[in-house]
């Protein structure tokens, strides 16, 4: 592991535990050149794939489904790290699964009942795209039949 401040690549591992609710190994390490202190995480890797609506597919990224959360979730009280749990809860259960593929529209259907249970205004932002409403009708009825409930 290459040090974050000095550049060094020799360090020892000072600390290790659990993480992220077992699926993850969280170590502290020291730079035996500087004497900096710093935290790697190791994970298991098992690629899952995504298969989009045009049937082709790619591989699963954190990162794009966060960014479609922070769009939902722009001006609304939910932390970043409410949305990588979100992330996290989801890749779990496909983990505990064994899938190696899943159709993008179940990975939609999963966060929009998340979001539902978290905040309501960015659950209406998200149903929206990944519904696809045709008119304003349909949206307005999903924001009503949401408020009712």
């Amino acid at each position: 592991m290459i040090c974050p401040s000095c550049g060094y690549s020799d360090d020892k591992v000072v600390d290790s535990r659990s993480a992220h609710s077992g699926r993850a190994i969280r170590r502290r390490r020291e730079c035996l050149g500087c004497a900096y202190r710093f935290t790697t995480y190791e994970t298991i890797e098992a690629p899952l794939q995504v298969i989009k609506q045009d049937g082709s597919r790619e591989d699963f990224s954190k990162e794009k489904i966060i960014n479609g959360l922070r769009r939902a979730c722009h001006k609304r009280p939910v932390s970043i790290g409410t949305l990588e749990d979100i992330v996290e809860s989801i890749l779990h259960h496909f983990e505990q699964e064994h899938a190696r593929e899943v159709p993008a529209k179940e990975i939609g259907k999963m966060i929009v009942a998340k979001l539902k249970e978290i905040d309501g205004v960015a659950y209406v932002r998200f149903a929206s795209v990944y519904r696809e409403f045709k008119d304003v009708t349909e949206f307005v009825n999903e924001a009503q039949s949401f408020s009712e409930k």
